[in-house]
């Protein structure tokens, strides 16, 4: 069995690995490349392997950095079987067209503004090719051992990271000798709100281990409760919004479930509350279809009232015109809108409009990519450029770190230390400061034999 390392390997996005073994060749993700619009220009070129011999792709989740590029494998000549798990079969079709849907529009705002003589700009991948990709899905529970090709076996397990998310155990037999590898997908935080904690793996020969988070521990989840409060509190004070760019999976619903949990002594009822994302809405009834897979707190909530998904104050906003409309709102209102990095989507617009206010409020509770719009707010930036226009920022800027759906540096090694045999690591899925942290304290503690994936490095199991 060998590894072939083509996205991920020293960044956070692209998630892309290329397994070979019992003589067959497969994926681990197919992921889109996020950040800057030269790191995104990247998702252009040509996959770094031969797409004709690949006979299987493994989807950890939904997250459209594991998946974004699904549709540009198959319009480029891919036809063999996705598998993951149900909900994220559920998921997939919601992200993908969503993101086939800014494709296409970008790309008619791009050429209506083109130069005569400059090429005519395609996008990525379009609805029809994101039709292709579902027809290919092959939905698998949790722990239910599934021979994908022959002599090859997969086994999902929950990773606590959204909903469906898994770390991927494939099991590779030629002959007596079998080689187990396991990717840790994208791995939650102990205790995440909604859903069950990652499930720790009984045996691997080797591990590739994901690193968002891998050189800083997260600030306790009671303390950022009180953080969220605190900026609840001032911005009613001050008569402002509250902003809150969102991931629509996972983040936007966890946000939801807060919200009920802290009703009164938040006292959620004086606000008006947005989802101002047609994708999160859509995902909100995935939710509601997979309670099952809920931990027990959530479906103590979900039993409750007010039910997360169907606040009194709760406004979901599908058309663009009611999107347009929140912007009358000067005050008292909390804005849930994707995208999670400021990179595209409804949240830009609402930044447009409150970023230059004082009393306004802007609550980052997710990763934000170097190379984002996100990120450089986050980074303290003074000004920015949006919609060809340069925005003072005067509004008051909160990193929420606690409700990350990443695993920090404890909880990382954690889950390490749970594997019996204590394999070998490649450390994947991060920035390098994150991953040489990681593996720093993974050696010293643990004596761990890891290694930093690079682009194009080929290891064996």
């Amino acid at each position: 069995m060998k590894v072939r390392f083509h996205g991920a390997a020293g960044e956070v996005t692209g998630s892309c690995h290329e397994v070979e073994a019992a003589g067959h060749r497969l994926l681990l993700d197919c992921g889109m490349i996020q950040g800057s619009i030269e790191d995104e220009h990247r998702n252009f070129e040509p996959f770094p392997f031969d797409i004709e011999g690949l006979s299987a792709v493994v989807l950890s989740h939904a997250h459209i950095d594991h998946c974004g590029r699904l549709p540009v494998l198959v319009a480029r000549g891919y036809k063999g079987p996705i598998w993951t798990h149900v909900a994220t079969a559920d998921l997939l079709r919601i992200m993908l067209e969503d993101a086939a849907s800014l494709a296409e529009m970008d790309a008619e705002r791009d050429n209506k503004y083109r130069r005569e003589g400059h090429a005519h700009h395609k996008p990525l991948f379009t609805r029809g090719d994101v039709g292709k990709v579902l027809k290919l899905v092959r939905p698998i529970g949790y722990g239910k051992p599934t021979e994908i090709l022959p002599g090859i076996t997969v086994t999902l397990r929950d990773a606590g990271h959204i909903l469906g998310s898994a770390s991927v155990e494939l099991r590779a037999k030629e002959g007596e000798r079998e080689r187990v590898l396991v990717f840790s997908g994208d791995l939650g935080p102990k205790g995440t709100p909604i859903l069950r904690d990652a499930q720790p793996v009984p045996h691997a020969d080797l591990l590739l281990l994901e690193s968002t988070y891998g050189g800083r521990a997260h600030r306790d989840r009671e303390a950022t409760l009180v953080e969220i409060a605190e900026v609840l509190d001032s911005a009613w004070e001050a008569g402002g919004n509250v902003l809150i760019p969102a991931f629509a999976v996972g983040r936007s619903q966890e946000l939801l479930y807060w919200f009920a949990r802290h009703w009164d002594d938040w006292r959620m009822s004086r606000w008006k509350i947005f989802l101002d994302s047609p994708m999160a809405t859509k995902v909100v009834e995935v939710y509601d279809g997979h309670e099952s897979l809920f931990d027990e707190d959530a479906q103590e909530v979900w039993r409750g009232r007010p039910h997360p998904f169907r606040l009194p104050n709760l406004n979901f906003t599908a058309e663009t015109e009611e999107s347009m409309a929140i912007n009358r709102h000067k005050g008292g209102a909390i804005i849930i809108a994707g995208s999670g990095m400021c990179n595209g989507g409804r949240i830009r617009h609402h930044l447009r409009q409150n970023l230059g206010r004082k009393e306004a409020h802007v609550m980052f509770v997710g990763y934000q990519a170097q190379g984002t719009l996100g990120r450089r707010l986050v980074d303290g930036a003074r000004e920015v450029k949006m919609f060809g226009e340069v925005i003072h920022v005067n509004a008051q800027l909160h990193t929420v770190g606690g409700l990350s759906a990443h695993a920090d540096q404890p909880g990382l090694v954690d889950w390490y230390r749970q594997i019996p045999n204590r394999p070998p690591v490649v450390v994947v899925h991060g920035e390098d400061d994150a991953r040489e942290a990681l593996a720093k304290v993974m050696r010293a503690d643990l004596q761990a034999e890891v290694m930093l994936s690079r682009p194009g490095m080929e290891v064996e199991v």
